[in-house]
């Protein structure tokens, strides 16, 4: 989605890593599941367990050397929150909007990054409804948006 409302071409993504474990790698599939369900216990997020797997412990692909994603794990291990991490930050970006635009009204940018950002998260919960990891009857409410971020 980040090249989805500018002009801009971009360059294509990181490299992806080898689809093979190395020999030498220090963790092997169970080990590095038994990372990431002490990280989730921990508190950390799917991104941050990724983070930390690959620059404390190199694990350069946990998909690699498990043959799941982290957030199938946690999803298989039932450690999975009941909101997305995409859609929570999408969220945190819209209330720092907000605060943003109630001290500077005449702000026409952060106008335009709250539609975007609006507009990101409704397609977001379609999505999710879609594949029945939000419920159907789930609506973004505008007057406790904090109460998401907790």
């Amino acid at each position: 989605m980040a090249k989805m409302h500018s002009r801009a071409r971009g360059k294509s993504g990181s490299t992806k890593p080898l689809k093979k474990v190395p020999g030498w790698a220090p963790y092997k599939g169970p080990d590095v599941e038994k990372l990431i369900v002490k990280y989730a216990k921990a508190g950390k997020n799917t991104s941050e367990i990724g983070l930390l797997l690959r620059d404390a412990h190199g694990v350069g692909s946990v998909k690699a050397s498990t043959g799941k994603k982290v957030s199938g794990i946690l999803q298989e291990k039932g450690l999975t929150k009941e909101m997305p991490e995409d859609l929570r930050n999408l969220i945190k970006k819209m209330v720092y909007i907000q605060r943003h635009m109630g001290k500077n009204k005449q702000d026409q940018t952060a106008k335009r990054g709250l539609l975007l950002t609006n507009s990101k998260i409704r397609r977001l919960v379609k999505y999710y409804q879609r594949i029945e990891r939000l419920p159907s009857d789930w609506k973004l409410d505008m007057d406790r948006l904090k109460i998401y971020l907790e």
